[in-house]
């Protein structure tokens, strides 16, 4: 049993599919029926377009903190791999070793699932590791709710149980330190060798690197790669949780690697960094982009990719030096989704094109970086 630091409920009630409520910090409250663990816990509640792709959503180190709300309305009809292990000790089948967010709302869970992969059920697996989910709630009303008036902070509890009025906002903590390697650790033996900062790395951004040769080592949130005897090809920042904005040891990172003018890509998180420690800032999304199909236009040649993404966060493009410039936006709401400096090997993206779950339009990017080393 694995566990979680979320206030457990009394014995008596643990059998079932008991009632279950969320409530949002502007008072609405809706009820419905749980599944997973039957927990009290709060965080902040965001929604994820995607028709698939939930057990490599609950295990993506940048959902902590978060209640995820999935708008496809069928959850759980094809269960939960088995947690095995690759020849390199990593997951085989997840995005990390764990479950990282705080809880799950969906319309219609689905007790019986089938799929030739499955080796348990998705309450199963939530109830492993502490984590509650509420069916039964009318998820597309929720996401309606949540893109008009932005993003907010939520409560999962009994409908007998007070919420209270104070809701703590995970974005004011150092969720990155959470959820990073606590030691390097050194993948692969490419010819090619480079540092990932891990800031809460997926782990099929590991395997993208790895499927191409290159040797990999994965550093903490704030060990930089300059103070260690080996030297790197380029340097990586992951993707992560929370807001870019108080990590200022890893943009410093980030300011040394500029500085060192070596090849440097990050990846959502990693590519927030990246504007920070050019000189950039970076804001709040109303509701944020999280999904499978955010279409994403190339600035240079016009042509427009459908992009996998999860981030609440976003570089704001009229604060980059003169040196920089957006490489992608948004087409649906014209937001920076990439930057790269105009004559150096600095650049990043805001979209996974690792692509586990979603498209593999831009696995590309992985390329154009070897390329540099």
């Amino acid at each position: 049993m694995h566990t979680n630091c979320q206030t457990p409920l009394p014995p008596y009630i643990l059998t079932g599919m008991n009632p279950l409520s969320l409530t949002l910090q502007d008072g609405t409250r809706i009820s419905g029926k749980s599944f997973g663990a039957l927990q009290e816990t709060e965080g902040e509640v965001v929604f994820n377009t995607g028709m698939v792709g939930y057990p490599e959503s609950l295990t993506d180190p940048s959902y902590s903190g978060q209640i995820l709300v999935l708008t496809y309305p069928l959850v759980g009809n094809y269960g939960v791999p088995a947690e095995e292990l690759d020849d390199l000790e990593i997951s085989k089948f997840f995005e990390s070793a764990k479950i990282h967010l705080k809880g799950l709302i969906v319309s219609d869970y689905s007790e019986v699932y089938s799929h030739w992969n499955a080796k348990k059920s998705l309450s199963d697996w939530m109830r492993e590791y502490g984590i509650p989910g509420i069916t039964g709630i009318d998820t597309r009303a929720l996401t309606k709710h949540l893109r008009e008036k932005g993003t907010l902070l939520g409560k999962i509890h009994l409908p007998e149980t007070e919420p209270g009025k104070d809701f703590h906002d995970p974005n004011e903590d150092n969720l990155v330190a959470r959820v990073s390697v606590e030691k390097p650790e050194t993948y692969g033996d490419g010819e090619k060798h480079i540092a990932i900062i891990d800031t809460g790395m997926k782990l099929n951004i590991l395997r993208s690197f790895l499927s191409r040769g290159i040797k990999v080592t994965r550093l903490p949130w704030n060990m930089s790669p300059f103070d260690l005897e080996e030297k790197f090809d380029g340097i990586f920042f992951s993707n992560g949780p929370g807001d870019p904005a108080i990590l200022t040891e890893t943009i410093e990172i980030m300011r040394q690697c500029l500085a060192n003018k070596i090849p440097t890509f990050g990846i959502c998180l990693g590519s927030q960094i990246m504007g920070l420690a050019a000189g950039a800032k970076t804001y709040k999304l109303k509701y944020g982009h999280r999904g499978q199909n955010q279409p994403c236009i190339d600035t240079q040649t016009g042509r427009c990719y459908i992009t996998s993404q999860n981030h609440g966060f976003a570089v704001d493009p009229k604060h980059l030096p003169e040196d920089w410039e957006i490489s992608f936006v948004n087409a649906n709401d014209q937001t920076a989704e990439g930057l790269r400096h105009k004559r150096l090997p600095f650049f990043g993206v805001q979209f996974h094109p690792e692509a586990c779950p979603g498209p593999t339009d831009t696995e590309y990017l992985f390329d154009e970086f070897i390329k540099t080393l």
